[in-house]
């Protein structure tokens, strides 16, 4: 029997797949063997290019000693591998400007470098109670006063913290009760604490409340438990007929009766002999105001007040 003389065809092609390994039609072309192919010559360097000699493949070099095997090839025809994940690193945290708040702590009475000139109360970091009766322009000459200081101030009024609470406010003009009392205490511990922040971050304050002679445990002893000793308070204490003039100028739930600020004014004259520094500002405006506080606490400085 003859048999057709030839080649054999090779593997069909399929897709998906490259061509065929290890398929050689000289392999099976008949004829004597053959040794291995002639490798033929380089071709001549282009001119004006340097040439580096020839130099035979570097091995593939295996694991090293101590680690794993190597990742094998992507089959053909599929996508190469992905690497190994590494594990992420902690993340960073995000910067949005929080700057940690030292701890505040009860203030300590200011201390005067030995000097024979008396102390700038207008460079010098502060805590000061401003204390008068409902009218007696507190909250004005406060704001003017540190608006217009050198160094950083801020102004803490206990009725602008007060009035924070909305919803069942407890107000005055309704009476003074047991309500009353708590929200007005609550906002006194707030101011204090407020107070012990900016003071603690080199911000001076200034804070007004309404506090009465007759009630020390509650009025200086809660000022001094919540802000500390260097506290320095100053009373201002206009005439009573100054303080129904001004009073009957308010609106909303700051606006007492004439009795109940006669009753208040009354009060306040218990100041007088406690050894607290007075200011009379019936004749003063603001600006006035705010420049003799200054020339009280610069004795204040000097001298804090015992209380």
């Amino acid at each position: 029997m003859q048999h057709a003389v030839g080649s054999p065809l090779p593997p069909p092609h399929q897709p998906g797949h490259g061509p065929a390994v290890g398929w050689s039609p000289a392999a099976h072309q008949p004829g004597p063997p053959q040794g291995p192919a002639p490798v033929p010559p380089p071709p001549p360097p282009a001119p004006g290019y340097p040439t580096a000699p020839l130099r035979a493949p570097a091995p593939h070099p295996g694991p090293a000693p101590g680690q794993g095997p190597q990742q094998p090839h992507a089959a053909p025809g599929q996508g190469p591998q992905q690497p190994p994940v590494a594990p992420s690193a902690p993340p960073v945290p995000e910067t949005t400007g929080h700057v940690p708040l030292p701890p505040g702590g009860p203030v300590a009475v200011p201390s005067v470098p030995p000097a024979t000139a008396a102390p700038d109360p207008t460079t010098t970091t502060l805590a000061v109670l401003l204390i008068g009766p409902a009218g007696a322009g507190k909250t004005s000459v406060a704001k003017y006063w540190a608006d217009h200081r050198r160094v950083p101030t801020a102004h803490i009024s206990l009725d602008d913290v007060r009035e924070w609470v909305r919803s069942g406010f407890a107000d005055p003009q309704t009476g003074w009760n047991e309500h009353s009392e708590a929200q007005y205490r609550l906002a006194r511990r707030t101011c204090g604490f407020s107070a012990r922040n900016f003071l603690a971050n080199g911000i001076s304050c200034i804070l007004d409340d309404a506090v009465f002679p007759d009630r020390p445990v509650v009025g200086l002893g809660g000022w001094k438990r919540h802000v500390g000793p260097g506290l320095l308070p100053v009373v201002l204490l206009p005439g009573l007929d100054i303080v129904l003039e001004r009073n009957a100028e308010r609106s909303g739930n700051r606006r007492l009766t004439d009795e109940e600020v006669a009753r208040i004014h009354g009060r306040m004259a218990g100041w007088y002999g406690s050894g607290l520094p007075i200011i009379d500002n019936s004749q003063l405006d603001v600006p006035e105001t705010a420049h003799l506080l200054d020339e009280v606490l610069s004795r204040s400085i000097a001298s804090p007040p015992n209380w």
